[in-house]
């Protein structure tokens, strides 16, 4: 792992820890090379600016005697610029201690969002009073715009898939509601996520879906698989890897190297083998406790991607795959069980919810026994739960 993403996971962990514990990663890292991750942060969060005249907002970063002061131009229809040495007319200072703004970024959802920062506003006196009015306005804008970046926010994963262009909801497919509830005990915490299929056709870098998921899980770390080069895309807490689905061999190798993984969804090709070769390969590196997720299950009844055409869906398709997980969930209620040793499914495979076209498929230990072996109409009979023969 490399020095930076080293230094990320440390940042992001920090989020919910103690202030002995922050201040041990600050005097290990270095103010300055703490600062530069809450920046890149901070950046990618912030909403589209608005204000249609450039205001520059003042972001002084302390520890202990030490302050780093980031200034950010701020302008509609513009990226937001992280202004160098050249001089700037500064509208609006915060003023925030460190450790405050790592548990705004890296904390619990609902951290309180006043009441932990100075604010100087208009710390000098305009040239012109008769542009006032203007600078007020543009200055409020631009605040609202860098305090968005500086906060976990409670999201409509609806909304969110439209903000990021993603097919998700509101499209072919209306499954963010679905991923909301099946997500939601997961937000705060941070996960490695896992997407199979990046998106992008005719040249176009796709990844939507990721940028997603990363305004989502505010401490999670992103990958995504395709086929092709998308490093372009690469960014703090979000990595384009290209492998082939259809290889579980690539695929092991994958997880060895980036996993285990708290969630798996697979949107890839949605080729019926395609799944199921994935599904094997890494449902072994789902954590306990996370989830893999198969989208676009209604494949499975179209010929031309391996499906089955007619009314039941076969074996060898995704939905064939989900009827067995449920088979191998109550594995040890079937009558015709052996002894033998349980599959990786039966022993992992403790849920499993199927909404149109998407299943989640919930990983832990299936250890509960079942009905005993031994149990006969006698015993049954002992038991009360059936009556006695009149033989």
């Amino acid at each position: 792992m490399s020095t930076e993403s080293d230094l990320l996971d440390r940042v992001i962990q920090a989020g919910t820890a103690s202030d002995a514990e922050m201040s041990g990663l600050l005097k290990d890292a270095g103010l300055d090379a703490v600062v530069g991750v809450l920046v890149d942060e901070v950046l990618f969060r912030c909403d589209e600016p608005v204000n249609t005249t450039p205001v520059d907002i003042a972001l002084d970063l302390t520890h202990e005697a030490e302050r780093r002061r980031v200034v950010f131009r701020i302008v509609r229809d513009r990226p937001i610029e992280v202004l160098g040495s050249e001089e700037s007319v500064i509208r609006r200072e915060l003023r925030m201690d460190v450790k405050d703004l790592v548990r705004r970024l890296f904390g619990q959802a609902g951290h309180r969002r006043t009441g932990d920062f100075y604010d100087a506003f208009l710390p000098t006196r305009p040239d012109q009073l008769s542009e006032l009015p203007a600078i007020l306005a543009a200055t409020n804008q631009a605040s609202g715009t860098l305090l968005s970046g500086c906060t976990v926010r409670d999201v409509d994963l609806g909304a969110l898939s439209v903000t990021h262009g993603s097919d998700k909801w509101a499209s072919f497919h209306w499954y963010t509601a679905h991923y909301q509830k099946e997500f939601a005990a997961y937000r705060n915490q941070p996960v490695r996520l896992l997407e199979i299929g990046i998106g992008g056709f005719d040249g176009e870098l796709g990844g939507p879906s990721l940028k997603m998921w990363k305004t989502y899980f505010p401490r999670g770390a992103i990958f995504g698989l395709d086929l092709f080069d998308k490093s372009a895309l690469n960014q703090p807490r979000l990595t384009a890897l290209v492998g082939d689905q259809g290889n579980a061999d690539t695929l092991s190798a994958i997880a060895e190297e980036y996993g285990p993984f708290d969630i798996v969804i697979d949107d890839g090709s949605h080729e019926n083998e395609h799944v199921r070769v994935s599904f094997e390969a890494l449902f072994p590196y789902v954590r306990r406790g996370g989830l893999y997720v198969i989208e676009d299950l209604q494949t499975s009844y179209f010929p031309r991607f391996g499906g089955t055409a007619g009314a039941e869906a076969g074996p060898d398709t995704s939905v064939g795959l989900v009827k067995k997980l449920l088979d191998d969930l109550h594995y040890q209620e079937q009558e015709s069980r052996t002894g033998e040793q349980p599959t990786v499914t039966q022993d992992g495979v403790v849920g499993v919810r199927v909404y149109r076209n998407i299943a989640f498929i919930e990983k832990g230990v299936n250890g509960e026994d079942g009905i005993p072996g031994w149990m006969d109409d006698e015993a049954w009979v002992a038991l009360g739960a059936i009556p006695p023969t009149t033989d």
